[in-house]
């Protein structure tokens, strides 16, 4: 197997500022252009203008460094953290040829990239590229083996991925995975991997440690394993297919996020009682930490404004829980009378929410649908105990939300392998501990 290349879309916008810094040559032809320029649309065409020159393209235009170890692109006002509270916009610099291209009535970004180099902007942007070497190997292996297995099911499109989206008038069941982008493989943000160019390669970590597992992935047998991670697993990892489509894969189980489990501890958090009484403690696990200088290898500057993750509470007045409901489902409900949770996973992320109220009873799922539906943005998790209080005419004025973790849960908990690093485990015990049915085998050199 041979490393990729790679398609990223950073950003889309009616115009786009980028600044070419050294020498670049066009797909178009053989001028040797360098500094600011400005593209828009004019007549369906893509024009190019800074620098004293002005360009016309037809579709598209890629821009090639005549020296890819030296030369670089910045990107102006690039969005990150999309639909998220810390969203806001960066310039941002990058390896690699800049690809234009015109997509509906916008413009879009294309970063073409090898996947190695990729890589070494992704986990400076997943978390500090001062992190722990350990950690950092970690993630590697981790991002290269999703990207890995998203391109294959991608160039296979043999197996039929199951409807995430099932409604009638009782409920309302959609799942989030990445859906398939049709003008690159890959975006920038959240929805696939954070990926922000060379912006915050900092140091040399980040480069250390994806040239020291080059082409290192994890394996369950002769497949790449579809690896995930989220923030804080809140105690107890979540199944895949809990989260996504109803696919259980043996390498993204349920596990308890310590180096021993209590003496009759059950990592199974499915029934009600037993997952209300773990979210109401703080049990021993790997993240459940509060040191600052290992949350702020993971916690990066935007993400520091989330101060409770391993456990945390949300406080909606009815009216507010009213509002956001029928914002974000587009449905009025009524007053609002009871939450209900009708299944759970194992890590007591909610996967089935019955929302009582005076005019609609429905049920929602699964875990990213409830969590959008009860927050202008997204809670947390979905592992959370419903409290009601002031309680007038059977009507609740307060609902008091108590939950567990940040993220779905699935596979490696990024706090917990943050504080695995610092307490010197090794990238490979790091990875046997979240995907301990895998095997860890380097596919190309």
């Amino acid at each position: 197997m041979e490393q990729p290349l790679l398609n990223i879309g950073i950003q889309s916008n009616r115009e786009i500022i980028f600044l070419l810094k050294g020498e670049f040559k066009s797909s178009k032809g053989n001028n040797v252009l360098g500094g600011r320029f400005k593209a828009s649309i004019n007549n369906n065409e893509i024009e190019i203008t800074g620098s004293g020159l002005s360009y016309k393209f037809e579709k598209e235009i890629i821009f090639v460094p005549s020296n890819p170890a030296e030369f670089s692109f910045v990107l102006q006002s690039v969005t990150i953290g999309k639909n998220f509270h810390w969203e806001k916009n960066e310039n941002q610099k990058f390896t690699g040829s800049l690809k234009l291209i015109i997509d509906k009535d916008k413009l879009t970004a294309i970063n073409i990239v090898m996947l190695e180099d990729y890589l070494v902007s992704v986990i400076s942007s997943e978390m500090n590229p001062t992190s722990s070497i350990e950690l950092l190997k970690a993630h590697a292996i981790i991002s290269r083996s999703w990207i890995l297995a998203q391109l294959k099911r991608k160039e296979s499109a043999i197996k039929k991925i199951e409807t995430p989206f099932i409604k009638t008038k009782e409920e309302i069941i959609k799942w989030y995975d990445r859906e398939d982008h049709d003008k690159f493989d890959f975006c920038s943000d959240d929805h696939c991997q954070r990926y922000q160019g060379i912006t915050k390669v900092i140091t040399d970590n980040s480069l250390i440690a994806v040239e020291e597992t080059k082409g290192i992935a994890l394996l369950a047998g002769k497949e790449i394993c579809d690896a995930r991670y989220s923030k804080c697993c809140g105690g107890i990892t979540e199944t895949f297919e809990n989260v996504w489509e109803n696919v259980e894969h043996k390498y993204l189980k349920n596990i308890s996020d310590y180096k021993f489990d209590p003496e009759g501890f059950n990592p199974d958090l499915r029934e009600h009682t037993r997952a209300a009484n773990w979210i109401n403690e703080s049990p021993s696990a790997f993240c459940n930490s509060n040191d600052k200088k290992i949350l702020s290898q993971v916690l990066l500057d935007y993400d520091q404004k989330t101060t409770d993750f391993f456990r945390w509470k949300v406080v909606f007045s009815q009216k507010e829980l009213k509002a956001l409901l029928k914002t974000n489902l587009k449905i009025d409900f009524g007053e609002i009378i009871d939450l209900i949770p009708l299944e759970r996973g194992y890590s007591g992320r909610i996967i089935k929410l019955k929302i009582i109220g005076s005019l609609k009873t429905l049920i929602i799922g699964k875990e990213l649908l409830i969590r959008k539906s009860l927050s202008k943005t997204h809670l947390y998790s979905s592992a959370f105990i419903v409290n009601k209080e002031k309680i007038l005419d059977g009507i609740p004025q307060k609902f008091i939300l108590t939950g567990a973790g940040w993220g779905h849960g699935v596979g490696l908990c990024q706090i917990g392998a943050a504080v695995m690093g610092e307490m010197g485990y090794s990238f490979d015990a790091i990875l046997i501990h979240y995907f301990n049915n895998a095997e860890i085998k380097r596919i190309y050199k």
